[in-house]
């Protein structure tokens, strides 16, 4: 009979955490894997705080706490992390690009191969909701909650998108100086708010003002960021233009999209939105040495290898979790945090209890559709996948 006592457990875990640890290399760089685990769970908290799906009637509409509590703000400057994941994407799929050059890997080879990793559990997600869309819009269901529901779901390919084409442009982008895309950012922003130019030229930010971090870290895989000074002028620097933009140049506080609000930093990028990546790239570097530290725990690292190697699908079903949630939640009729307007700190404790119940459904997804993401046998390709990830490469690289 199965020991199934909390000492009984906690060991096992221990023990399945140092088979982890132990068949670590010793050259990974295990922060980069912490700073990239921290920003898909930032962003997933972050969706799940701010996002409401208010019950009206017969149909679902999306609301946010924001809106009623703007003072609630600075919830948005800390999981607004993609600035982050940009970071680590740009420093990681550098250094492989070079890994793959030296090994005489072609180009089309290693492109095919990074992308493969973020569309693949793609498909999983646009099958299952065009299924549930269709079933949706026949069964009667209203078509604004059929749109808000599928718009949900699907926000964050967008993401994606922007990745995989930074990712294709990376030979291009591995010596590029991040101040030219940020000047890009400046002067959209200068002809957009200061001179009533279109608004359409804001989406020109999409590319630059992702590029910033991006290439931030190709800077910091050719050793460019390596010395603390660095992050600490990033983050002082980020973070005193930041404020100014908000305190005197009428940016909003929040840096994540509040539904109504005539101008979003995030849709698309705002040089607020990018100058408080910086604030953040530089807290991440400055972090480094001590996310070392702490990932020597084999605890510690296990739960971080667990995310990294379902980050994607974590990622791409965090919204469907929440909506899943959402409407099993309506059989038992209009629930505080779940389906009522977030218009009070209420409505907060409510949903931040209601945030276990979410972690429940997206282990659901993860368990269900992990398998997009690591292809085939999933228990045999996480292992491989996370053994080809530490091999050594040739002399005069080094991989991530």
């Amino acid at each position: 009979m199965t020991d199934l006592s909390p000492n009984a457990v906690r060991d096992a875990v221990r023990q399945a955490a140092a088979r982890v640890d132990a068949a670590t290399p010793a050259h990974r760089d295990r922060a980069v894997d912490a700073l990239r685990a921290l920003a898909v769970l930032g962003v997933v908290l972050g969706h799940w705080l701010v996002t409401a799906l208010v019950a009206d009637g017969g149909s679902l509409r999306t609301a946010s706490p924001l809106q009623y509590m703007p003072w609630l703000a600075p919830v948005s400057w800390l999981f607004q992390t993609l600035a982050v994941f940009f970071l680590v994407g740009g420093h990681v799929a550098t250094r492989g690009y070079a890994s793959a050059r030296a090994r005489g890997v072609p180009y089309h080879r290693w492109l095919r191969a990074r992308l493969a990793r973020l569309f693949k559990p793609v498909a999983a997600v646009l099958g299952l909701w065009t299924v549930v869309a269709v079933a949706l819009l026949f069964s009667g269901t209203e078509y604004a909650t059929v749109r808000t529901l599928v718009r949900l779901a699907l926000s964050p390919l967008w993401f994606l998108l922007v990745f995989a084409a930074l990712t294709a442009a990376t030979p291009l982008l591995a010596r590029l100086h991040p101040l030219w895309p940020l000047a890009v950012v400046l002067h959209v922003d200068v002809v957009r708010f200061g001179l009533g130019g279109p608004a359409w030229l804001g989406w020109i930010n999409l590319a630059a003002g992702w590029l910033v971090p991006y290439t931030l870290g190709a800077a910091w895989t050719r050793g460019e960021l390596e010395h603390r000074r660095a992050g600490r002028f990033l983050l002082v620097s980020g973070t005193a233009a930041t404020a100014a933009l908000v305190v005197w140049a009428g940016y909003p506080a929040s840096m994540v999209g509040v539904p109504g609000a005539a101008v979003s930093n995030l849709d698309p990028p705002t040089l607020a939105a990018v100058t408080f990546g910086l604030a953040q790239c530089g807290l991440a570097l400055l972090l480094r040495e001590r996310l070392r530290g702490v990932m020597r725990r084999p605890v510690a690292w296990a739960a971080v290898a667990l995310v990294n190697l379902s980050a994607m699908t974590v990622f791409l079903w965090h919204q469907t979790a929440l909506m899943a949630t959402t409407a099993t939640g309506l059989l038992l009729g209009r629930l505080p945090g779940l389906h009522t307007v977030p218009d009070g700190l209420g409505w907060v404790a409510a949903r931040l209890v209601w945030l276990p119940v979410l972690v429940l459904a997206l282990a659901v997804c993860r368990a269900a559709f992990r398998s997009w993401e690591q292809g085939g046998d999933g228990r045999r390709r996480g292992r491989s996948g996370m053994v080809r990830a530490h091999r050594p490469t040739p002399k005069g690289t080094r991989h991530v």
